[in-house]
């Protein structure tokens, strides 16, 4: 096939008669996370801010914003994972599935904002001191706070990874952090109790800062994805499984991205010039095979299969470096 090339665009479904399509899958159990753990974090949540009103403690009102804060990041996170529902169209060919990064910065401003909120509460404290009451029910509550968080960190944390969700592992180890600040809280309770009546408006200040923290990490990791950033080790697997391919002769050019939690992946391959179309064709299936194999995540692939002779794009546009 000298002098030829040939294109192939295969998606993961047309070769998935009679089961259900994985991005389909992937985005119902996204759903499903996002649901139970909304559910968890409110019931949480109300649960303080109960004790928040007859104590009068602002690191656990900290804790408690945050919370509440937590919960609503998953509104975001369920709209955006039943637009994933929707097929690709004329106008998306791609699919809805860059709305999920979209909710991933909604998520990471409502963070924020909780961290202002808690902060600003803090600081107010800090200036008009008041006495807490019921030491025991704050320490109460903290407790609550953590298991809270923790169930909903690893359900969500485990979820997002096995559907590959940037979105929702963000969400995850946001309440993770917010299970370590309910300690802290439990942390200022104690100090109170031992006559430092400024340790809870200063763990609150505290906690201010380590969901600043959060909305740091999550910004990497959310803006990543949106700007088509991709985990290295990611192209290192995309090639290494072509590899094994037999008939493969290069992999010249890799160009991968998320679009929401699933993989788009464009390969340029080169095999031996004097193979038929009809043979070109199968390695390039047989690549394509491969790929949907070893990569889990991965939807949609479009493979360019070159003549060992002219390939990769630095031949074919050798004015573009």
């Amino acid at each position: 096939m000298k002098g030829r090339h040939h294109h192939e665009h295969e998606k993961h479904h047309a070769h998935t008669h009679g089961a259900v399509d994985p991005s389909i899958v992937s985005t119902s159990r996204g759903i499903w996370a996002v649901k139970w753990s909304f559910i968890a974090l409110m019931v949480t949540a109300l649960l303080q801010i109960f004790i928040v009103y007859i104590t009068g403690s602002v690191a656990l009102l900290a804790d408690t914003i945050h919370n509440f804060g937590d919960a609503a990041t998953a509104i975001p996170l369920w709209i955006a994972f039943s637009l994933g529902r929707r097929k690709p169209n004329s106008r998306f060919t791609y699919g809805y599935g860059r709305v999920e990064d979209l909710a991933g910065v909604v998520v990471i401003l409502l963070i924020l904002f909780s961290a202002l909120v808690a902060g600003y509460e803090s600081i107010h404290r800090l200036i008009n001191p008041q006495e807490i009451m019921f030491l025991q029910y704050v320490a109460i509550a903290a407790l609550i706070g953590f298991v809270g968080n923790e169930l909903v960190a690893e359900f969500r944390i485990k979820t997002g990874k096995e559907i590959g969700s940037a979105a929702l592992i963000a969400d995850g180890y946001h309440a993770r952090v917010d299970g370590f600040t309910s300690l802290a809280v439990l942390l200022g309770a104690i100090g109170v109790w031992m006559g430092y009546p400024l340790a809870d408006p200063i763990i609150g200040l505290i906690i201010t800062v380590a969901i600043l923290k959060i909305v740091w990490d999550s910004s990497k990791m959310v803006f990543s994805r949106l700007l088509d950033g991709v985990e290295p080790e990611v192209i290192d697997e995309i090639r290494h499984s072509i590899n094994h391919v037999e008939g493969v002769e290069d992999v010249s050019d890799i160009r991968v991205r998320w679009i929401g939690h699933r993989l788009h992946a464009e390969i340029n391959i080169s095999v031996n010039s004097d193979l038929s179309v009809r043979e070109g064709h199968r390695i390039a299936d047989e690549v394509r095979k491969n790929l949907l194999h070893h990569l889990k995540y991965l939807s949609g692939t479009t493979i360019h299969v070159d003549p060992s002779e002219e390939s990769g794009e630095d031949y074919h546009y050798p004015g573009i470096n």
